[in-house]
C-alpha cells in the first residue's frame, strides 16, 4: 500500500491529481480532496487559494510528468521515423497504464468555460509543447507533414479514450507509416 506523503501540500496535490484525472474536475469537490488528503480545510487554503489554483498546480504537475515519461519512452530510439512510431507506442503504453483515461489536458478543457483563460493558456502551452516536440523529430520536413503527425497523435489519443481501445492508435501508426 502506498504511503501518504507527510507534507500536507504534497498530499493535497497528489489527491487532487488522482481525483481530477480519474473522476473529473467538476465532479471533484474541495471537501472530497480535504477528506482523502487527510488535511484541514485551512491547510488546503494555505497552499491553494482556490480550486482553480489547485487545478493549475495539477496541470503543471501533469505537464512535467507526461513529458518526462514521453521523453524516456522515445529517448532510446535514434532514427527519427522510428522515434515517431515509438511516440505512438507511448500512447498505447499510457492507455494500458492509465486505463484509457486519455489526455488530462483535454479532459479539463471539456469541463471549463472560455472565461477560464488561465487554464486555457496552460492547456494551449502543453499542446504547443507537444506539437513542437513532435515537429523537432523531423526538422527538415514540411510544416504540413509535421502538423499532420501532431493531429494524428492527438486524434489517436482522443479516440482511444472514447472507445477505450487501442485500435485508433494502431490505425494512426499505419497512417503515419504511409506518410513517412
Amino acid at each position: 500500500m502506498k504511503q501518504k506523503a507527510v507534507d500536507p501540500k504534497t498530499r493535497i496535490l497528489e489527491t487532487a491529481t488522482r481525483l481530477f484525472y480519474t473522476q473529473g474536475y467538476d465532479a471533484t469537490g474541495i471537501n472530497q480532496i480535504i477528506q482523502e488528503a487527510g488535511v484541514a480545510r485551512a491547510s488546503l487554503y494555505t497552499h491553494y487559494q482556490s480550486k482553480e489554483e489547485l487545478c493549475i498546480a495539477f496541470l503543471n504537475f501533469r505537464h512535467v510528468y507526461w513529458f518526462k515519461c514521453f521523453r524516456e519512452f522515445i529517448g532510446a530510439v535514434t532514427d527519427p521515423e522510428q522515434q515517431l512510431m515509438t511516440a505512438f507506442d507511448f500512447l498505447i503504453s499510457m492507455n494500458d497504464k492509465e486505463d484509457f483515461r486519455g489526455c488530462a489536458f483535454m479532459n479539463i478543457l471539456s469541463e471549463i468555460s472560455p472565461a477560464d483563460t488561465t487554464l486555457y493558456t496552460i492547456i494551449q502551452h502543453h499542446k504547443q509543447n507537444l506539437r513542437d516536440t513532435l515537429a523537432s523529430i523531423l526538422p527538415h520536413h514540411t510544416q504540413l507533414l509535421k502538423d499532420h503527425i501532431y493531429l494524428l497523435f492527438e486524434s489517436a489519443m482522443l479516440e482511444s479514450h472514447l472507445y477505450r481501445d487501442q485500435w485508433p492508435v494502431l490505425q494512426a501508426k499505419k497512417m503515419l507509416k504511409s506518410l513517412l
